[in-house]
């Protein structure tokens, strides 16, 4: 919000290649670590609400991230499964996964931005028949990701034949007892339904992202224990993970005039929403300082919460935000 439509690439690929350069371990302001990962959101409008705010489509931009980065793995958090035929987009995520060379994590969700689907002439299923549309989806990617091809699919929202994948992606991962390795792309399922998303993550997903807050996650958790335990999946091979809003400053004041930017911000650029996003931003679980967030994130891993992807709402105009959980966040968590 506020920055030209023009400026819209420059500005993602400053911050893209800032977290490239530390991917590939060059030494930064208080240290040599990394970020290991960039994330962009699967919407066609601004959320919560629409406005003409430029809003840019999420697989083209990881196409592009791919041919402008060489290290930092890039995902989507998250590409609703209902927007694009599962076949065509294994396709698109095997091709991005080629261009990146073998970078691209698939951020797999059943979606819920009702204006969205109806604007775009989707409907709005209900939510089992979007769950059913996740599962189908899933099911037909992994089967052309590692065959080559879809085989013969003939589910209740989806039906294809021998939809051909090639070339497959370059990333292998394990399969199966032996652990072989055949062609892949991580699945992030996202979503904490407890009936049907935790099913089919203990099902087939390599990473999961549910509730960020420490007891809804530790719940989600057990649920997500047991369906694995039911289905004879080992509950260990799935990375748990989370995404958080960042607020951090070195002082208590400090945070409070970040949260003032983010609130002067918000009332200038998106006044029709701005007391919500205000709210959900003043409620963030990382806010504070530096110390209080490494608390949290360390309480976090002790429930299993082991990759966090963060966002930090000023990073478009002021990096110092970024900097400070790079110098004095991550090294105390590695």
């Amino acid at each position: 919000m506020g920055i030209a439509p023009e400026k819209h690439w420059e500005t993602m690929l400053s911050l893209l290649h800032r977290a490239d350069n530390q991917a590939a371990g060059e030494a930064i302001p208080g240290g040599d670590f990394a970020w290991t990962s960039a994330w962009v959101f699967d919407h066609f409008h601004t959320v919560p609400e629409p406005t003409v705010e430029a809003t840019h489509e999420a697989w083209t931009l990881m196409a592009a991230f791919a041919a402008a980065s060489q290290r930092v793995r890039l995902g989507q958090m998250c590409t609703c499964m209902a927007y694009r035929n599962p076949a065509y987009l294994a396709k698109v995520a095997s091709t991005a996964d080629i261009v990146s060379g073998g970078r691209i994590e698939m951020g797999i969700g059943a979606g819920w931005y009702e204006h969205e689907w109806r604007a775009y002439g989707y409907g709005f299923p209900t939510a089992g028949e979007r769950l059913r549309a996740l599962d189908e989806g899933v099911q037909i990617m992994s089967s052309m990701w590692r065959t080559g091809s879809s085989g013969k699919f003939e589910g209740k929202k989806f039906q294809v034949d021998g939809a051909l994948c090639y070339p497959q992606p370059l990333q292998q991962l394990p399969v199966g007892d032996d652990g072989a390795e055949v062609p892949s792309i991580p699945l992030w399922i996202a979503g904490g339904g407890e009936k049907k998303t935790l099913r089919i993550a203990a099902r087939s997903a390599q990473y999961t992202n549910f509730s960020a807050d420490p007891e809804g996650f530790a719940h989600k958790s057990s649920v997500l224990e047991a369906h694995c335990k039911d289905l004879g999946r080992d509950f260990g091979e799935i990375t748990r993970s989370a995404d958080y809003n960042v607020v951090i400053g070195e002082t208590e004041k400090d945070v409070a005039d970040r949260l003032a930017w983010i609130e002067d911000h918000l009332r200038r650029w998106a006044p029709e929403r701005a007391d919500h996003e205000i709210g959900v931003w003043r409620d963030a679980y990382l806010t504070g300082t530096p110390e209080q967030i490494v608390e949290k994130l360390r309480g976090l891993e002790k429930l299993g919460m082991t990759y966090a992807i963060t966002y930090f709402q000023e990073a478009a105009y002021d990096q110092s935000g970024i900097e400070l959980f790079e110098k004095q966040v991550i090294p105390e968590l590695q």
